[in-house]
């Protein structure tokens, strides 16, 4: 396996162009003489490796996108319930008092099915969230990655995860902006509507298209915080996994452990991610619960302790989605046969620099 990722290496912006091959045991340094590889011939390689694409190709674009389709909108609907109570802990604290309480009330009010009170626009809404945050990620971390140098690339890797997250959530978050809307008025103004097609209509008709970008604002504030740790945290820690925990290098691991490696991962990643945007999820919350408020009059009326209404609830709901979202993405890339690059290795290069080879 090791050395069928050489061609792919070579292009990483977190690898040295002078990479180290082991082949039948024997331990080679690549001379400066070989050939660069390009583009075309890592694709005509790939095609007889083990891989469906080339690295950085449209297709690979394409199918990362699509792993974060069904990574995000089928973790966020499983969800719903828990999102639910969180909502109206947060909208109406003073009568869903905790979760358990939340959803006793809920069942009581709505029975069962009222559990599942906007699991519609939850998954249009995150299906069209996760294509952008997932695709646009993959190709903005190889965008800045190149412009910066993979010297750079790898001295700054956890700004370039930063950079990469950020500007693919703020194209996220306008995809998502329209759906978010709708689900928080169906599931915390009662009686205002019970579906996504009952929803829309009357929302247009209220307020215009206003209506579904007045949050989107307050979600950048929430979800791009959110997105940088998820992703940063993760990369991060799923080095720090390798490097310290795992007793083996990544190369040697089976499919499974590796994807093991990636939920843990997740879940770590998960419970930073909750913490840092709940504030600016419950303003996002009881925002969009009530006409002609700004986002600045909800957070005063809130005060410090009321945007933290619902971290418990938010960080189990978050910690688990978060593993399963990054899980399914990597099992996409897997089944597919995706370039999946290892973790980031200081190029030869700067340790030469650094005085850390002969």
């Amino acid at each position: 396996m090791f050395s069928s990722i050489a061609p792919l290496a070579r292009l990483n912006p977190f690898y040295a162009p002078h990479f180290q091959l082991v082949q039948d045991g024997v331990r080679k340094r690549a001379e400066p003489s070989e050939a660069p590889t390009t583009r075309r011939s890592l694709a005509a390689a790939s095609a007889a490796e083990e891989y469906s694409c080339e690295f950085g190709s449209l297709k690979f674009y394409a199918l990362c996108g699509f792993g974060g389709v069904l990574s995000c909108g089928l973790t966020h609907t499983a969800v719903v319930p828990l999102d639910l109570v969180k909502c109206r802990m947060q909208v109406d604290p003073q009568k869903y008092k905790s979760i358990f309480n939340g959803f006793s009330v809920t069942v009581k009010e709505d029975g069962v099915r009222g559990l599942a009170k906007g699991w519609a626009p939850t998954f249009f809404g995150y299906s069209m969230q996760g294509l952008c945050k997932f695709g646009f990620y993959e190709v903005f971390k190889i965008l800045y990655g190149n412009l910066m140098g993979e010297e750079n690339a790898y001295l700054w890797r956890t700004s370039l995860y930063l950079a990469a997250s950020a500007s693919a959530e703020f194209f996220a978050d306008i995809a998502l902006a329209p759906m978010e809307a709708a689900k928080v008025r169906i599931q915390t103004q009662p009686g205002y509507a019970n579906t996504l097609r009952e929803a829309m209509p009357k929302m247009f008709a209220e307020e215009g298209v206003w209506a579904f970008y007045k949050g989107v604002a307050p979600l950048w504030m929430r979800q791009i915080p959110y997105t940088m740790m998820k992703f940063a945290c993760f990369e991060r820690t799923v080095e720090a996994l390798y490097k310290y925990v795992v007793p083996k290098p990544r190369s040697e691991c089976s499919k499974g452990e590796q994807l093991v490696v990636t939920f843990v991962a997740g879940y770590i990643a998960g419970v930073f991610c909750a913490i840092v945007s709940h504030p600016a999820d419950s303003v996002v919350s009881v925002l969009n619960k009530e006409k002609g408020s700004s986002a600045m009059q909800v957070l005063q009326r809130l005060g410090f302790k009321g945007v933290w209404k619902g971290l418990f609830a938010r960080i189990i709901m978050i910690g688990t989605l978060t593993a399963l979202q990054w899980f399914i993405y990597d099992s996409v890339k897997v089944y597919f046969r995706l370039p999946r690059p290892p973790p980031p290795e200081m190029p030869e290069s700067l340790k030469k620099k650094l005085g850390l080879t002969e």
